[in-house]
Formats: structure tokens, C-alpha cells, sequence
């Protein structure tokens, strides 16, 4: 499957297959974590998140519908709905996953409701309309990290806190394949994925000649399930990522190099700040973009004043008709 330009892309006919999978994948580690692994949060916690991304999107997608006066696009059978609501349900279930409140419910809600809410409150033009570039889950995880300073992330040994021998192995390793096909079959997410790789060992080797860091100590993080889980599942998110190769595997290396300097400025969570980070700049460089075309096709049409324009020599087409005749074209190709 190939987007509009030729680069591999998620297409229309991989969307929906590719969410139903990853929502089935995260609802069965839920489910395992905590009733095998040793998840350490509350069974309340996953459900009011889910219940949360549940109401919010339908409420925003309610009062869209209503502004726009048209019928919403849950509103056409129970399969739609279901489907409407997978990005929610994913959202809600890597929210309660991956942050640890002790037993408080309200900044799992919070979280929940920052991530749905940023696909609606900041959208950025593309040259094709509008959407949104922040990561939903990883932006309500950040946002509630820095406005509740004792909620963390959840402690990384509970996902194998249960397991022993063979089954240490068999955790990362499931992750790690189906984390692989889905970003190879569906998402066409894996040149992002070697570039944040590669990008964090080799942030990992210069922290160790520049600081002093031991390298192992560098590279830690990358065994744990929390890092495969981000790698895999999180950085990879379709709607919030470049499609082609290039610029994939430049976005992954970005997020590698904030995250280097969010460790040597000494602040914690830099796996979820950097991709913030990355998103956002990433973000502002495309309404930069789209600004610059557009002035530039603006510029293009200023018509001239009757009292200055030059009448042409007899039999020559007048500068402003040849001047339609090729930015016509472009406006129509980028709206």
C-alpha cells in the first residue's frame, strides 16, 4: 500500500485492520497484567480511563457533528460505533498502562480526557485540511506528569513481576513480533522504528564519552518492556508520524536526540517529553510550511493596477494571463 506520492503509507483500506489489532493486542495485556503479570494499578483504573476516552470522544464528535450539521460518524449502527471507538478505547487502555497513581482515580481521568481532547484543540493545516500532530496517549501521560509531580510511571517490573525462567524471555519477545508486524504489515512504521533505535544507542555512546554515563547503564532502558512498549506501540502512531521512509527514520533519530537532552539536563519521563517534544516542533513546522505556500500562491495573484500595467506588443500573451495559467494548476492539486 502507497500513499498519494509514491511512500509507503497507512491507507484508508489498513486503518481500520491495523486499529483493531492493536486494540485487541493492548486489551489482552491489560487483561494478563492484571490477572497474570503483577500489574500494580487498581482494576478501576483501566476502566475509568476506558469510560472517560469513551464519553470524550463522543461528546466532541456530538458537538462537531452539530456545528458542521451533519450526522456523526458513530451514528450509523453498532459496528460503526465500535469502530469510531477504537482509537479511544487504545488511548484509555495505555493511560491507565503505563502511569501509576497509587489508588486515585481523578489523574487517570485527567490523562484520558488531555489525550482525546488534543485530537480535536490542536490540529494543524497540511495542504489537505486540518489534523491533529500531538501522540493522544503520550500527550496525556506527559501533561499529567508535569502537573502532578507525585503521579509516576508505572514501576516496569510489574509486567513480569509473575514470570520466571522461560516466561521473562516470552513477554518481550511476543511484544517485540507482533509489535514487528504490525508496523511492518499495517503501519509501515519500521524505518521510524530503526532510526529511534539507532538514534538512542548512539546517544547512549556519546552520553558515555561526554558525561561519563556507563554505557550499560545508557542502554538499560532499551531491555525493558516499558521501552519496547513505546518503541512498538506508541511512536509508531500513524496519524501523528511522517509516511515516508526519510522522514520516518529523521523523526525517530529527533526523538533519540531530545531524549539525550532531556537525560543530560537530569529530567526524568524523557521517553514520553521527547516524543512531546518532537511532535510539537514537528507540528509547527508544517503550519510554517502551509503558511509559506500559502503566501506565496497569494503573492503569485496580486493583480496588477490598471493605471501601471504595460499593454503587450500585438500578438503576445499579457503577463498576468500566463501567470493564471500556472499557479491555477498547483491550487488545485493542493486543496
Amino acid at each position: 500500500m502507497t500513499n498519494s506520492n509514491g511512500s509507503p503509507g497507512l491507507g484508508r483500506s489498513d486503518r481500520l485492520p491495523a486499529l483493531r489489532r492493536f486494540a485487541l493486542a493492548i486489551t489482552i495485556l491489560t487483561v494478563l497484567g492484571h490477572f497474570v503479570l503483577g500489574f500494580e494499578q487498581s482494576w478501576a483504573q483501566p476502566l475509568v480511563a476506558v469510560f472517560t476516552a469513551y464519553s470524550v470522544e463522543l461528546i466532541l464528535e456530538g458537538a462537531s457533528a452539530w456545528t458542521q450539521r451533519r450526522r456523526p460518524h458513530c451514528a450509523n449502527g453498532p459496528g460503526e460505533l465500535v469502530n469510531f471507538l477504537l482509537p479511544a478505547h487504545i488511548t484509555g487502555l495505555a493511560v491507565a498502562m503505563l502511569l501509576y497513581a497509587n489508588e486515585r482515580l481523578a489523574p487517570i481521568a485527567f490523562a484520558a480526557a488531555v489525550a482525546i481532547s488534543s485530537k480535536v484543540l490542536i490540529r494543524v493545516p497540511t495542504g489537505h485540511g486540518v489534523r491533529h500532530c500531538l501522540n493522544p496517549s503520550n500527550t496525556g501521560i506527559a501533561v499529567t506528569l508535569l502537573l502532578f509531580p507525585w503521579v509516576g510511571i508505572a514501576p516496569p517490573y510489574q509486567f513480569t513481576e509473575n514470570l520466571s525462567g522461560v516466561g521473562d524471555w516470552l513477554l518481550p519477545a511476543v511484544i517485540i513480533v507482533s509489535g514487528t508486524f504490525l508496523n511492518t504489515r499495517f503501519t509501515y512504521k519500521v524505518p521510524l522504528i530503526l532510526g529511534w533505535l539507532g538514534g538512542f544507542l548512539l546517544q547512549a555512546v556519546l552520553r558515555s564519552q561526554i558525561q561519563g554515563t556507563p554505557l550499560v547503564a545508557a542502554v538499560l532502558p532499551m531491555t525493558g518492556m516499558a521501552f519496547l512498549l513505546f518503541t512498538f506501540y506508541m511512536a509508531t502512531d500513524p496519524a501523528t508520524t511522517p509516511r515516508a521512509p526519510l522522514p520516518q527514520f529523521a523523526f525517530g533519530v529527533a526523538v533519540a536526540a531530545s531524549y539525550a537532552c532531556l537525560m543530560m539536563a537530569h529530567v526524568v519521563f524523557g521517553l514520553f517529553f521527547s516524543l512531546l517534544i518532537v511532535c510539537s516542533l514537528r507540528g509547527m513546522g508544517m503550519m510554517l510550511l502551509v503558511g509559506v505556500r500559502h503566501f506565496a500562491r497569494s503573492y503569485g495573484e496580486v493583480p496588477v493596477p490598471a493605471r501601471l500595467a504595460i499593454p503587450p506588443p500585438r500578438g503576445e500573451i499579457p503577463l498576468s494571463v500566463v501567470s493564471r495559467m500556472t499557479v491555477a494548476p498547483l491550487e488545485v492539486g493542493e486543496s
